[in-house]
């Protein structure tokens, strides 16, 4: 390699080396001489054993790893501001990127598994009249390391005991801040990463991408990924729909539902119907039996889940009783409902109620 061309690789801007894909990694490492077997170095380092700093890799010479520090290239990851605890177990954790964006993840214990919710946007342009995030307005996506950085660093805590005896993360859920159709190729880049086995190797069939109904995204990510896919729904007219989600005004239920019924599934596999339930709007018996002729077809579980009102918000809670017949019309048309409960909810890490925007870093069992 010439001395102008390795000059001119070293000069380059800056760049966080966790958000380069395998691919990306072996032009970087032809780009500085090296061999390719590099990158296949460097990839494992990165996300399979989490490395934080450069200097960590130890079985990659002093000399590349000078040429990569010279080079201006380093290891980063979001810097994890507090922690707060709510008196279900779960666990909300506070990030502040490196341009101070703020965005939240959420640890949710089960019985039989451990649950990252992870934020793929910092805020949500979608405006969801019920949801904080969408309230708090739009925000720029997020890239490869800050996603991959959620995981790493809530995997960390796990590990050094946060949950007790739980030390592993079992399944990844794109639920968190934002829309993930709507920053979807570096969410394909983290789905990537996640699901590769010399990379972050959870299973595909233990990671969920959750929409608003983005058509386009969820006919793209059929072809690209076999993840399982969550639709939040919510209503089950146009007009009801629109009110509450102005994604359906260029998405329409027609569309979104065909959308569906193409999709490609794995055997034994199902779509994830959400649908938030909001007083005298869309939990009528009516809706319910209308939603039950709009998902005919369609291989798909639903969960019920009960409106987690943000401040000031004019819609309300459903009654107990509401919910329960809701459900039950949808049982005996033979779908397979849950009412999910709200998990998180005492300290604002509850479904809708994510927004990355605390005052001060959060500290403390429940505080």
């Amino acid at each position: 390699m010439s001395r102008n061309r390795k000059q001119a690789a070293l000069t380059k801007k800056s760049r966080n080396l966790k958000d380069f894909t395998y691919d990306e990694l072996l032009d970087l490492v032809s780009g500085l001489g090296e061999k390719p077997y590099r990158a296949a170095q460097l990839y494992g380092w990165f996300f399979k054993k989490g490395a934080r700093a450069i200097d960590e890799m130890t079985d990659i010479s002093k000399v590349f790893r000078n040429t990569l520090k010279q080079g201006s290239y380093y290891i980063g990851l979001p810097a994890l501001t507090g922690t707060k605890h709510s008196g279900d177990g779960t666990v909300k954790l506070l990030f502040e990127l490196e341009d101070r964006e703020r965005i939240e993840s959420v640890l949710i214990p089960e019985e039989k598994r451990l649950t990252l919710c992870v934020s793929t946007q910092a805020g949500c342009a979608l405006g969801c009249s019920f949801c904080m995030t969408g309230m708090y307005g739009p925000g720029r996506n997020l890239i490869l390391s800050e996603m991959t950085g959620e995981v790493h660093v809530a995997t960390g805590l796990v590990k050094e005991g946060l949950l007790k005896d739980i030390k592993r993360i079992t399944n990844v859920v794109l639920m968190g801040m934002g829309e993930p159709l709507a920053n979807y190729e570096e969410v394909l880049k983290f789905i990537n990463v996640l699901t590769d086995p010399k990379g972050l190797g959870f299973s595909s069939g233990k990671v969920t991408v959750s929409t608003a109904g983005l058509t386009p995204g969820i006919k793209r990510l059929g072809r690209d990924a076999s993840v399982n896919l969550a639709v939040s729904l919510n209503a089950t007219t146009d007009q009801v729909r629109s009110q509450i989600m102005p994604i359906n005004k260029k998405y329409p239920l027609g569309g979104l539902l065909a959308a569906l019924m193409a999709y490609p599934l794995r055997r034994g596999k199902r779509i994830t119907i959400e649908y938030v339930l909001m007083k005298d709007l869309n939990d009528t018996p009516e809706d319910a039996r209308r939603l039950a002729r709009l998902l005919r077809g369609i291989p798909t579980k639903i969960n019920l889940i009960a409106l987690n009102p943000p401040p000031g918000s004019p819609f309300k809670r459903p009654e107990t009783e509401c919910i329960g017949a809701f459900r039950k019309i949808l049982m005996e048309a033979h779908y397979d409902v849950i009412v999910r409960a709200s998990r998180g909810s005492d300290i604002m890490a509850a479904c809708g109620q994510l927004r990355g925007r605390e005052q001060k870093a959060l500290t403390g069992k429940g505080a």
